[in-house]
């Protein structure tokens, strides 16, 4: 997909091998090519993996991956969802800064930083 982002992409048939009672942390972010929101919050969660590297960051094409994103309610892009060991803890929809996505992250990270 690539909507502006480096992090390594993802698809449905990856997902249930990903988001494992042992996975630890992993943020998958929802997105498409034509979402120019999308474009905007890449960066930003290419920061946020950086500064906390515990965080396995990730991207999905929506459009592609359709199992994955009627699984998981997604129905705005760009979505956030943060997992730790396969349970949903945190779902941020839509373009926000670093510092708010720090700010609503934090308080499921607190072990880990």
């Amino acid at each position: 997909m690539q909507h502006g982002s480096s992090l390594p992409t993802v698809t449905d048939p990856e997902i249930p091998a990903l988001l494992t009672a042992d996975s630890g942390y992993v943020a998958l972010e929802f997105g498409a090519a034509w979402c120019a929101p999308c474009r905007v919050m890449a960066p930003v969660v290419e920061a946020f993996a950086r500064e906390v590297p515990t965080v396995r960051a990730l991207q999905i094409d929506s459009d592609a991956n359709p199992t994955t994103t009627v699984r998981y309610g997604v129905r705005g892009l760009p979505t956030l969802l943060l997992f730790r060991d396969g349970e949903l803890l945190e779902r941020v929809t839509g373009a926000i800064p670093l510092s708010q996505l720090r700010a609503r992250l934090a308080p499921h990270l607190a072990a880990v930083r």
